[in-house]
C-alpha cells in the first residue's frame, strides 16, 4: 500500500533510510497546519504544511515544499531523516555545503588578490590597445 504521491521505489529508499539511522514511524508525531506564501487559494484552505517531531532525538521538521499534503509528508520524512543522519554521523549536510560554497563566492578578496587580478586586467587592456591598427595622423 502507498502512502504517499511518490513511485514505490522512492518510498522504499525512504523507508530503508529511515530505517537505517533508526527512525520509526511510531516513533514520529506529525501535525498539519495552514501553509502559507504561493499556490493560491489551495494553500490558504487547506492545512497542506507538515510538521514532524521525533521527540527520542529532539527534532524537528517544518515542510511546505510542495502544493498537496501528501507530497510535504513525504519531503518532510526526507528532510527529517537529513537532520538525523547529520546529527548521528556530525557530518555537514548538503545544504550547510551550499550556504558555506555561497558564503565563499561571496567573500571579499583580500588586498594582494584583488592587485594581482587588477594587474593582469592592465596587462590585458595593453594588449588590446596593441592590437589596433595604427592611424595616421592627418592635420
Amino acid at each position: 500500500m502507498r502512502r504517499f504521491p511518490v513511485s514505490e521505489a522512492k518510498e522504499r529508499a525512504l523507508q530503508k533510510r529511515m530505517e537505517e539511522l533508526g527512525l520509526f514511524e511510531s516513533e514520529i508525531e506529525e501535525s498539519f497546519v495552514r501553509s502559507g506564501g504561493a499556490g493560491g487559494q489551495n494553500v490558504n484552505k487547506v492545512a497542506t504544511c507538515v510538521v514532524l517531531k521525533h521527540p527520542p532525538s529532539g527534532l524537528e521538521v517544518k515542510c511546505q515544499r510542495a502544493r498537496t499534503q501528501g507530497m510535504n509528508r513525504y519531503h518532510a520524512r526526507a528532510l527529517l531523516a537529513e537532520k538525523m543522519d547529520t546529527l548521528i554521523n556530525q557530518k555537514k549536510s548538503k545544504e550547510q555545503q551550499r550556504i558555506e560554497k555561497i558564503r565563499r563566492q561571496k567573500r571579499k578578496r583580500s588586498k594582494r588578490a584583488k592587485e594581482k587580478m587588477l594587474e593582469n586586467k592592465k596587462k590585458q587592456s595593453v594588449k588590446k590597445d596593441m592590437r589596433k591598427p595604427v592611424s595616421e595622423d592627418e592635420d
